[in-house]
């Protein structure tokens, strides 16, 4: 009964974490144009999306996280507690080396490596989950690049937008773009820390969604307020026609990946529509490259990193195979010295470089 209670608060807390971070961001491109103007309003508006978007829709993405990855026999109470205790220290981990990685994607790596450690993976669905995340923000990207080309020339043939009768309702218009950014993260996000209990039977599809999305919203409320100024400030300079874009793009696109049952990273989705009206607008600049290949490194280390926890919690604590999670450990601390090694190595030769000298 003990370890029941530690699942439902590990998921719970992993959902207010969602809230905190994912949901909260969705209305960041409405508060920082000015379309809502306090931030609790913005904060009520993305809990209240989120909440919709989970009790609506949240139903497909919650299945295929408890049972379309894995044998859905498989999950038990235990399984389901170190899926989510897995996804929860990789962001735990990653927040401490300041590593930014997609609930999405290690919740899916955390499944994944249970499956692995019991050799029983459905790897058709993996691909498709895959061939998803490539796919998707590239065509973010492509749907925001074509949208800014548009905006641009709508702007320069219609100056009348300036008025301030027009800008208010484009900042409705963009304030509706945001409440459904909102309800498409409650759709795809709230899968990640109720499916696996949904899996384990220790909830019901309908419970489930509903419970994990009234964390997430009021993840979204008490902790979401760092991430919505912070990504209020980061993306004031879009319009309200290109926030409605972005904003509008992200949320089409994790709509529909959530229908199909797909968990998709919506925080990667809006990054790439950003930076194709950034491309339409200034061309493709030095720094877009450089967020791009942070994209991809976070693509790859997000599922890696929590599949590797979860298979060795599984290994030491069901399987009960100490050989395994020891050289699992040594694999973690030979990566984690070489790292450490090649900044020393790097910070060395720049203070030769710098200052002519050294040890």
């Amino acid at each position: 009964m003990t370890i029941l209670y530690v699942g439902y608060a590990v998921a719970f807390f992993f959902a207010m974490n969602i809230g905190a971070s994912g949901a909260a961001a969705s209305m960041g491109v409405a508060y920082g144009a000015g379309a809502v103007k306090r931030r609790l309003a913005a904060l009520a508006l993305a809990g209240l999306g989120v909440f919709l978007g989970a009790a609506l829709g949240g139903g497909e993405v919650a299945k295929t996280i408890g049972s379309g990855i894995i044998p859905g026999s498989l999950m038990t109470i235990k399984l389901a507690v170190i899926i989510l205790s897995a996804a929860c220290l990789s962001l735990f981990i990653a927040n401490l080396l300041g590593i930014p990685l997609s609930t999405s994607e290690v919740t899916v790596g955390a499944v994944v490596g249970v499956g692995v450690a019991f050799q029983a993976v459905y790897l058709s669905k993996l691909i498709t989950i895959l061939l998803f995340w490539l796919a998707v923000p590239v065509v973010a990207f492509l749907m925001a690049l074509v949208a800014g080309w548009l905006i641009h020339w709508i702007q320069r043939r219609f100056p009348r937008l300036r008025e301030r009768k027009v800008q208010r309702w484009l900042a409705f218009l963009l304030l509706f773009a945001g409440f459904m950014e909102a309800f498409s993260a409650g759709m795809n996000n709230v899968a990640n820390a109720v499916g696996p209990l949904v899996g384990a039977n220790l909830l019901s599809v309908s419970d489930g969604i509903f419970y994990g999305g009234f964390f997430v919203a009021l993840g979204a409320i008490l902790l979401g307020g760092k991430v919505l100024e912070t990504n209020g400030k980061k993306i004031t300079n879009l319009s309200l026609l290109e926030g409605t874009a972005v904003s509008g793009t992200g949320a089409g696109l994790v709509i529909g990946a959530s229908m199909l049952g797909i968990p998709v990273p919506l925080t990667q989705i809006t990054t790439s529509a950003i930076i194709g009206i950034g491309t339409a607008k200034n061309g493709f600049s030095l720094w877009q490259k450089n967020v791009i290949a942070q994209m991809l490194k976070v693509w790859l280390v997000s599922p890696v990193f929590s599949l590797v926890i979860a298979y060795g919690l599984v290994k030491g604590l069901v399987n009960v195979d100490l050989w395994s999670v020891i050289v699992l450990t040594s694999v973690f601390l030979a990566t984690a010295g070489s790292i450490s090694l090649m900044r020393t190595v790097r910070e060395e030769k720049r203070s030769l470089h710098e200052h002519g000298g050294g040890i």
